[in-house]
């Protein structure tokens, strides 16, 4: 069955969500991210993924004092990721109580540093991020697309043994229109063995039922919870 991860998107240390990427558009949901994290423990949530939006547009981890609050105060394992640029940042994460360090840009941009995280740390240790726009990596918190196809980069970086990928598609997040399934099915007909997580653009338990129909393995869920549209509760058998 598929699992249900919950997102916490920071932006000045705060619970946020942005409307398909776009800064101007931001929604501030709670001022206490570690109480949110909490409060999906306490709901049976057993994974989050928690996102450094400041450190996506600065190129440089900026909330990392509330990974570690939440790691301390939870036992969530927790993917992080949002302006990781050097092996220090990677082992920085990982100190302070990330069970993956989350790369997007990075895998896209520069290659060899990331295959040297992959050596360094252990494939399990990397989560990798793909944002995607018409297929395509988007790349410094969605600013920039790149002209490396979806399909190429699972190529690439599944050969080194990186199990577990998510992948957005940038025109979906945030606007509660449902998941690009198509695109998924189209990534798993290549890659049946891969640890897909989708996310994006999840609005209803319908939409979390179709990813898991194609055998997505987790979806990411954010603007979702936030705004009421699906319930923890109804969520509980997907945690």
């Amino acid at each position: 069955m598929i699992q249900v991860i919950p997102a916490i998107d920071l932006i000045d240390g705060k619970c946020v969500r942005l409307t398909a990427g776009d800064y101007a558009q931001k929604t501030t949901y709670h001022e206490n991210p570690v109480a949110v994290a909490q409060e999906f423990e306490q709901a049976g949530v057993k994974r989050l993924h928690l996102v450094d939006l400041d450190g996506a547009k600065a190129g440089k981890i900026i909330n990392h004092a509330v990974l570690e609050r939440i790691a301390k105060h939870t036992r969530l394992a927790i993917d992080f990721g949002g302006g990781i640029k050097t092996t220090e940042d990677v082992q920085k994460v990982i100190d302070v109580g990330a069970t993956w360090a989350t790369v997007g840009s990075i895998a896209a941009k520069n290659k060899e540093l990331c295959t040297s995280w992959i050596q360094t740390f252990g494939a399990d240790k990397i989560l990798l991020g793909a944002d995607v726009k018409n297929e395509y990596i988007a790349v410094a918190g969605w600013l920039e697309t790149t002209n490396l196809h979806i399909i190429d980069f699972i190529t690439y970086y599944t050969a080194l043994g990186v199990q577990q990928i998510f992948c957005t598609d940038i025109a979906k997040d945030g606007m509660l229109q449902g998941s690009s399934v198509d695109l998924y099915k189209k990534i798993l007909q290549q890659f049946p063995n891969l640890h897909l997580i989708a996310s994006g653009g999840v609005a209803t338990l319908q939409d979390i039922i179709d990813l898991d129909d194609i055998h997505c393995k987790a979806v990411i869920v954010g603007k979702a919870i936030y705004e009421g549209r699906v319930q923890l509760k109804d969520l509980q058998p997907y945690f």
